[in-house]
């Protein structure tokens, strides 16, 4: 087994991963997405794939740190305790530490790449 990953092969790829679409449901009354999650790749800890949510409203809490970048979409991030919201879409890299409750509110399918770890 290789203990190296190739990201650059990984994320030309994201684009033709289908998924297996779920309803997440972020509690508090809010409304369900849809949302849906493949695993590309797993070595020891790290582990890489692609995600994507549609339309609407998710509050999650990372349970693991991850690092990712946007492919397509358009989705505003806050995060508890920060000030600011972030805008993201195509090219931002963004990293969320374990435990960080952030709400996306997404207004075009947001797809991403992410590495866990």
């Amino acid at each position: 087994m290789n203990s190296l990953i190739c990201m650059t092969t990984l994320l030309a790829s994201a684009n033709d991963v289908t998924f297996d679409l779920a309803d997440y449901d972020s509690g508090n009354g809010i409304p369900p997405v849809k949302v849906g999650i493949q695993e590309l790749e797993k070595v020891n800890s790290t582990t890489v794939g692609v995600w994507e949510v549609h339309p609407g409203v998710l509050v999650g809490v990372p349970d693991t740190e991850e690092v990712f970048i946007v492919i397509s979409g358009d989705a505003t991030i806050t995060s508890a305790g920060d000030a600011e919201p972030i805008v993201v879409g195509p090219g931002s890299v963004i990293r969320l530490k374990v435990g960080q409750e952030t709400r996306w509110d997404v207004r075009e399918t947001v797809r991403k790449f992410w590495v866990h770890a």
